[in-house]
């Protein structure tokens, strides 16, 4: 897997990749061709209606995980490890093997050199590992929001050595969230692995994004970085009122 994903970088072969928590979604992105399906803790906020993603459970991640896992049979399934489920090496291990007995075959946790300890640890376990820098959503309320990353060079020297950190203990590949687009350029040109951006700019190897937004089909919030290709939401109230009118009207 690993090689894979790294021979399509040497490539310059762009990798595609979507959110998806359910059968259905999972199985028209894997269908439309899509590289990688990301079970994220995202569910929290666009499936479970929490404020962020800090309440999610491991058992909701497993639930989620088992459910998308049956509509996918080319995509890579990657399952995110939810916040106090990787605070050390012993606990990463056994939380990355729930996902993986539900379906996942690789894990994303967050942190640098920091979590260089879960990863090694889950990595020994042959279970491929999916790293994630820049901003943090699981740290989102210690820093009171969704902020840039590497706007200085001090940063983004930082994010590399974290990007170098977690290649050398073993990921396939590195998501980068909402970090400087010129930050991104330099830890995708220092990485042999590739980085998925969300909201990084264009110079990342590839892209991934919540598929709720991609859609429009969470039209209560939608990032700044996003422009919606689709209006599912619309869609699903102009089918509602039409099917109460019809009720109403006795149709």
């Amino acid at each position: 897997m690993q090689q894979e994903f790294r021979d399509k970088k040497l490539r310059g072969e762009r990798i595609t990749a979507l959110t998806a928590y359910d059968y259905p979604t999972a199985r028209l992105l894997d269908e439309s061709g899509i590289d990688l399906i990301l079970v994220g803790d995202s569910v929290g906020m666009v499936v479970l209606g929490y404020e962020d993603t800090t309440q999610v459970t491991l058992a909701e991640m497993v639930h989620h995980t088992r459910a998308a896992a049956r509509g996918v049979k080319s995509a890579l399934l990657v399952a995110d490890l939810p916040i106090h489920t990787y605070d050390d090496p012993t606990q990463a291990v056994s939380s990355a093997r729930a996902l993986v007995e539900a379906g996942a075959q690789a894990v994303k946790l967050e942190g640098g050199v920091s979590h260089l300890p879960q990863i090694e640890a889950i990595i020994a376990e042959d279970i491929p590992v999916m790293g994630h820098i820049g901003m943090l959503p699981q740290s989102v309320r210690e820093e009171g929001g969704y902020k840039v990353k590497g706007r200085t060079q001090a940063e983004a020297e930082a994010l590399v050595r974290d990007g170098l950190a977690v290649e050398k203990a073993g990921v396939f590949s590195i998501v980068l969230e909402i970090v400087n687009p010129e930050a991104a350029r330099q830890i995708t040109s220092a990485l042999t692995i590739p980085t998925i951006g969300i909201g990084s700019g264009v110079q990342c190897d590839g892209q991934i994004l919540v598929t709720h937004d991609l859609i429009g089909l969470f039209p209560w919030f939608t990032p700044k970085f996003v422009s919606p290709e689709a209006r599912v939401a619309e869609e699903i109230r102009k089918a509602v009122q039409i099917f109460i009118g019809r009720t109403k009207a006795g149709e």
